[in-house]
């Protein structure tokens, strides 16, 4: 037996620890060379980790695992082959348990005897079987996988259908993700018939990075805001004008998030101290704007900066945002991307804030908040006059 060792790769400078959010191939299942076995969530980002050889996957780790670099992750046994008895892989809740060497040894053993006594069946081993990332939103949803017809090779249910059924299920929210939470629901109902059930759920390293860092930022910064009220009426008036001519030339529109970006970036470059750094007794100026955007995701807040915005036309902007923005909701932004920026930008408005005091991210040392825009009456030449509002800070 010929065994490749995969390890947690190094990251970044940054980057010493990573949790395995899930995995993507089962335990005891064939994989290729550079096929995605799991994925790794950093501080940052999530990243896939390919197997770095061709055969029978054996996990070492399990979900949630928090594990440092160059810890043990998997093995994966080279002297199995595509189509060979042993890549059967194993159910999702055996694979959450993390196996020694003796007993996946004893396991392998107990595989091929179970593919050897079905090996006469009709239907394939696939056909409404769940892959790993498949059943684990099934299982979070509470919805029974023999109730989705998998659309994968052979039947199998792929991390699509199951994203598919739990949309479409309307009682999904509602139903509890294991025993455990079900009984603790059912049991926390009084006598009133009034549902007083808890439920205690690990946060991701994502969120508990970003509450660590904006405690600290908090904590270690004199932070003062500043409320202004912004006109609108001449930038909405150049939106309506050029739009139509500006997406028909670009295939994207220009949107209010790009103009803010590029007057930022000229006020950053006459106002260097507002876009500079603290490092210990010194000051960093840049003579370049790279603009960070916070952009919302199911797993946490995220803010990749646009670089040399300064230099940057509207369009430009706007399809890097764009694109930027895909992957943050995606999971797919490179640890590259998330670093740097020198000033930031925040959106309140798209939650229907008027207005907020927005925290500083740090080692930058100023952020600007934009929120909701709203008809106004305000006074023009001694006469009152609704206008398109908004607040910033």
């Amino acid at each position: 037996m010929s065994i490749v060792e995969m390890r947690v790769p190094t990251i970044g400078e940054s980057v010493n620890e990573v949790t395995l959010s899930q995995w993507l191939k089962g335990n005891g299942e064939f994989v290729n060379l550079d096929e995605p076995i799991c994925e790794f969530e950093s501080d940052k980002a999530t990243l896939e980790f390919p197997a770095e050889a061709a055969g029978k996957l054996i996990y070492v780790a399990a979900e949630d695992d928090d594990l440092e670099i160059g810890a043990l992750v998997a093995k994966i046994d080279t002297s199995v082959t595509s189509g060979s008895s042993s890549d059967q892989p194993t159910t999702p809740e055996s694979a959450a348990q993390k196996p020694s060497e003796e007993k996946v040894d004893k396991k392998d053993s107990e595989d091929d005897k179970n593919v050897e006594s079905t090996s006469n069946q009709s239907d394939n081993y696939a056909t409404g079987h769940p892959s790993p990332a498949a059943a684990k939103i099934l299982r979070d949803a509470g919805i029974d996988a023999s109730t989705v017809k998998g659309t994968g090779k052979d039947g199998r249910i792929t991390k699509a259908d199951a994203e598919d059924a739990a949309k479409n299920a309307s009682i999904a929210k509602s139903q509890p993700s294991n025993k455990t939470e079900e009984s603790t629901t059912s049991s926390a109902v009084n006598s009133t018939g009034f549902s007083r059930g808890t439920e205690r759920k690990k946060m991701s390293r994502m969120r508990r990075t970003i509450a660590s860092r904006l405690v600290t930022a908090k904590n270690q910064s004199a932070m003062l805001t500043t409320f202004n009220e912004v006109d609108l009426t001449e930038i909405m008036k150049i939106r309506k004008k050029y739009q139509e001519e500006f997406v028909e030339k670009h295939g994207v529109k220009l949107g209010f998030m790009s103009l803010f970006a590029k007057a930022c970036a000229h006020a950053l470059m006459e106002m260097p101290e507002v876009n500079a750094q603290i490092d210990g007794d010194h000051l960093i100026f840049h003579d370049y704007a790279d603009i960070s955007f916070a952009i919302s995701t199911e797993t946490g807040l995220v803010v990749p900066p646009i670089k040399n915005c300064e230099s940057l036309s509207f369009h430009e902007i706007e399809i890097k945002l764009k694109e930027l923005a895909k992957k943050a909701r995606e999971g797919k932004l490179t640890l590259e991307e998330m670093q740097g920026g020198t000033f930031s930008i925040t959106n309140g408005g798209v939650f229907g804030s008027l207005l907020s005091t927005p925290i500083l991210n740090r080692p930058q040392s100023a952020i600007l908040g934009m929120h909701g825009i709203q008809q106004r009456p305000v006074a023009i030449d001694g006469k009152v006059e609704i206008r398109p509002m908004m607040y910033l800070a």
